[in-house]
């Protein structure tokens, strides 16, 4: 049986979005639904979902829709997007790379 997942109003809102700018540009650039489809390699009807901002739609094939129609992901274009991960690897190799549970409870009494 196949999990139910409920999503924060964030999230689906941002996934709104997106949709909703993956439908204007596809609009704008008077591309069919069965043309972006087959571009993108996709199916009509997840093409569809993917406008109507469905968040169980796999984020790869909505920013790979979205990169398509030339709409800039996080406001950055593919430059700007590299130095992105570059900088996000550099910040992240700051961190614990593994997060445990405390062995017992935690002693914040000072």
């Amino acid at each position: 049986m196949r999990q139910v997942h409920t999503y924060t109003p964030q999230t689906t809102d941002a996934a709104k979005v997106l949709g909703i700018e993956i439908a204007r540009a596809r609009r704008k650039r008077r591309w069919t639904t069965a043309e972006l489809a087959s571009r993108a390699g996709i199916s009509t009807g997840t093409l569809l979902r993917v406008e109507r901002g469905d968040p169980t739609v796999s984020i790869g094939i909505v920013f790979e829709t979205a990169t398509l129609l030339g709409i800039q992901l996080f406001g950055a274009n593919r430059n700007e997007l590299a130095a992105l991960v570059a900088r996000g690897q550099e910040r992240l190799a700051l961190l614990p790379a593994r997060i445990r549970e405390p062995d017992g409870p935690v002693d914040d009494d000072f």
